[in-house]
């Protein structure tokens, strides 16, 4: 069922997809699809047609309208389609299982040495995704009829497009490896491989974040997730948002990455020590370069580091900011500092959202 979704994915029928499942379970009619989607109505009475066919849609009831019988109101299915998750760390292996409305239905996490090999990693990837699919759908025949593919988030820089990793900082025995095809021949399932950031920064410009906005993510590691104008911008060589490794101290201590002072080594280097102010504030700094760099609506903070002194971290950068804005002239227009939504799986979600953003019209680049 959910694995035939991609093959009757169009723009179209993207639309009228997208359109079901912001209606929820109260459902949409016929009419108000083609209205909102400028198709004519026998278009989408044969996208709905073929949707109901293939599982995707189902009747919510009837409604009435200004003249002549009822109209037929259609939901979507969220159980016709599921999509994997894979958050892989540096330390921590996490997989969920997402239905065609996001929500989790399923999650398994365990421990993980990102050194310890390729083929341990995969064979780890491998072992808790055929895991957590099992549970929830079952044996091979239903896991065929309803995974979509699996989205694979992890430390950059990498290639996005063809799924190769580059030099994980601190783990350069990666560079070249192609994660996303040796997955894939292992699985046997369509995979994507994007930065932990960007599939964070993905899940939420789907979820509803507006605008232009950076996700901050602090972690075992440190970076950015950039959305401009509603889409997730990777650059032409998936490279933007390496924002950990920007210098702001000279004559700082050594980074993994081969340079001094990097934003990410101070910031774990204060975190080492307990100074949580101190990391709020190297990170405010950080975040205040970008701020005037891009002109961003809204910088959301998340990751294992910040959840653990969430308020700490939210109000610490702020801080930075409201000074640099005073600085500038216009401290009633300081950039808003959020705690991100979906807590330590949100890059998960995220990795889940590559796979299932498309199929809505939302893939966010």
């Amino acid at each position: 069922m959910g694995a035939n979704l991609l093959g009757v994915r169009s723009h179209n029928t993207a639309l009228v997809l997208d359109l079901l499942r912001g209606a929820g379970p109260d459902g949409i009619s016929r009419l108000e699809l083609a209205e909102r989607t400028g198709l004519t109505p026998q278009a989408v009475s044969k996208i709905t047609a073929r949707l109901r066919e293939e599982g995707f849609a189902a009747e919510a009831g009837r409604r009435a309208s200004t003249g002549g019988k009822p109209r037929t109101v259609l939901r979507l299915v969220p159980e016709a389609g599921h999509a994997v998750g894979v958050h892989l760390d540096r330390d921590e292996l996490r997989v969920v299982l997402a239905d065609l409305d996001g929500a989790v239905v399923g999650e398994r996490c365990v421990p993980l040495d990102l050194g310890a090999g390729a083929e341990a990693v995969v064979g780890a990837v491998v072992r808790e995704t055929e895991g957590v699919v099992g549970e929830v759908l079952g044996g091979p025949g239903g896991r065929a009829a309803a995974l979509l593919g699996v989205g694979v988030a992890l430390p950059g820089p990498l290639d996005h497009v063809h799924g190769v990793l580059h030099r994980v900082t601190g783990f350069p025995e990666w560079d070249g490896f192609p994660l996303r095809d040796a997955l894939a021949r292992r699985l046997g399932t369509p995979v994507v491989v994007d930065k932990d950031t960007n599939a964070a920064a993905l899940a939420l410009a789907v979820g509803g974040e507006r605008g232009s906005f950076a996700y901050l993510h602090l972690g075992t590691g440190l970076g950015a997730g950039l959305v401009i104008g509603g889409s997730v911008h990777r650059g032409a060589r998936t490279g933007a948002g390496e924002f950990g490794h920007q210098v702001v101290q000279l004559d700082g201590p050594p980074c993994p990455c081969g340079n001094r002072g990097c934003v990410e080594a101070l910031c774990l280097a204060a975190i080492a020590r307990g100074d949580v102010a101190e990391a709020a504030r190297v990170l405010g700094t950080a975040a205040a370069n970008l701020v005037r760099l891009l002109d961003i609506d809204l910088l959301l903070l998340g990751g294992r580091t910040i959840a653990a002194a969430p308020d700490a971290f939210v109000e610490g950068v702020a801080g930075i900011l409201a000074v640099h804005a005073e600085r500038e002239g216009a401290p009633g227009e300081r950039v808003p500092v959020r705690l991100a939504p979906g807590g330590t799986r949100g890059v998960a979600e995220g990795a889940a959202q590559l796979l299932l953003a498309p199929v809505f019209g939302r893939a966010g680049d």
